[in-house]
């Protein structure tokens, strides 16, 4: 009898060690399900599972999976769950393993939304969500303060960081400048030679050139095609003129649903393809696209995201599922989530096959240290930014500051203490206006 229970044992932790696709996608769901605070929370739950329970890695690997995440774009446990994935089981294992990652958190965003547009005029709900902000703002600015303690070693280094801050904050340059301007920064001052840059120029030109003459070409064949096709045109405008009325007609609401659809997974894709640093460094970019130049959402509104996407477990990024709801309801939040995290996933299998070119390519690497001193500006603006449009008095700004020194000083998870700083100002608010 010992030893069929010894057997048996064996057997199933033999089972267990097997990364089937099942056994992936359900791993990295219960994961997903209690994955609060994000960033090093996450990772360790996700070493304790691969490493030490399953043992489908060793820790060596495990460091490796980690050091390719954090140079994607995108958010570093995501990244290094598909990478997982990848490595187990091929790209099935990859879409696998992300989906049950991704799919508690989505669930739960999906539904504070629902309930957001009911309870948000209730009263204390507002004081709630105020409390929720001053928290968030605590948090991005710890966050901006440890990457700046690391990163901004060198003159160049702080320089560029406030450039980034004035741009955003004061210049309202959009996000994506910003990062393409610092990474080109960051490839000129580490591997930019004379010679090289001379060759790039020299590159430019030609295209510049080649570009032109097939402009002049593309005129000439328009110009002789209107001139043929003049007299047949006017006859089909005349016949088509009726069809088409009907047409647009009946395809109107349809083609408005779908080119919202659209761009929002273009906003979305182009979020999740440049930004490096974590589901953080895209708060200002995602504020830039839905709230300034869309109008989408209110500055409160996206406050209120954003603290909804801290208090939820998984990935921070899954705010663009709040966004995604609120512009187009579930299609639409189905739509933003997916396109959030499908550059990184889709860059994480193609650098997972060539993890060593990648992590040793120059050129990459000088563009991620050109980026990562402007990330600290942009944390910075994205605080600033968000303290506008939710923390509206001294109550707010004392949760803030109290909520700075509990980060710094005891480290817990984020989660307690954005949601207890909610909590804090609701009892407040029971005194205090």
């Amino acid at each position: 009898m010992r030893r069929r229970v010894t057997l048996t044992r064996r057997k199933i932790e033999r089972i267990s060690r097997t990364a089937t696709l099942g056994g992936l996608f359900l791993s990295f769901f219960k994961i997903g399900l209690v994955g609060f605070g994000g960033g090093i929370a996450v990772l360790a739950m996700i070493r304790n599972v691969t490493v030490r329970k399953r043992h489908w890695l060793t820790d060596s690997e495990f460091v490796e999976a980690v050091a390719l995440a954090q140079s994607l774009p995108g958010t570093s446990a995501g990244n290094s769950v598909t990478y997982i994935g990848v490595r187990l089981r091929g790209w099935r294992g990859a879409a696998a393993a992300m989906s049950g990652f991704i799919l508690p958190s989505t669930l739960m965003m999906v539904v504070l939304a629902i309930m957001y547009k009911h309870v948000h005029d209730l009263s204390g709900t507002q004081q709630f969500f105020h409390g929720l902000n001053g928290a968030v703002v605590a948090l991005i600015l710890v966050t901006a303060w440890r990457m700046g303690k690391n990163i901004l070693t060198h003159r160049w280094q702080w320089l560029l960081a406030v450039l980034a801050f004035l741009a955003v904050a004061l210049l309202e340059a959009t996000v994506l400048e910003v990062v393409f301007a610092a990474g080109l920064i960051g490839i000129y001052i580490d591997s930019f030679g004379e010679k090289q840059l001379q060759s790039w120029r020299n590159l430019r030109s030609i295209v510049a050139r080649r570009r032109a003459r097939i402009r002049t070409r593309m005129a000439r064949r328009r110009r002789t095609l209107r001139k043929s096709g003049d007299e047949v045109e006017e006859e089909r405008e005349e016949s088509l003129t009726f069809r088409s009325l009907a047409f647009f007609a009946l395809a109107m609401p349809i083609a408005a649903k779908l080119g919202l659809l659209l761009t929002l997974a273009a906003i979305f894709l182009r979020m999740g393809s440049v930004t490096f640093g974590g589901g953080l460094v895209m708060i200002p970019l995602i504020e830039s696209e839905v709230v300034n130049t869309h109008h989408w959402l209110t500055h409160q509104e996206f406050a209120d995201a954003t603290a909804l996407g801290q208090i939820t477990p998984g990935p921070v990024l899954i705010t663009a599922t709040f966004v995604g709801y609120r512009v187009a309801g579930t299609l639409g939040a189905l739509v933003a989530t997916i396109s959030v995290f499908l550059p990184a996933f889709l860059m994480t299998i193609a650098a997972a096959s060539s993890l060593r070119r990648f992590r040793d390519n120059e050129q990459v690497q000088a563009f991620l240290r050109g980026i990562a001193p402007a990330v600290v500006g942009l944390l910075v603006a994205a605080a600033l930014s968000i303290g506008r449009s939710g923390i509206h008095s001294w109550v707010g700004i004392s949760i803030m500051l109290l909520a700075m020194f509990t980060l710094i000083r005891f480290r817990p998870n984020p989660f307690w203490v954005i949601f207890g700083a909610g909590l804090l100002r609701f009892v407040i608010g029971l005194f205090v206006a």
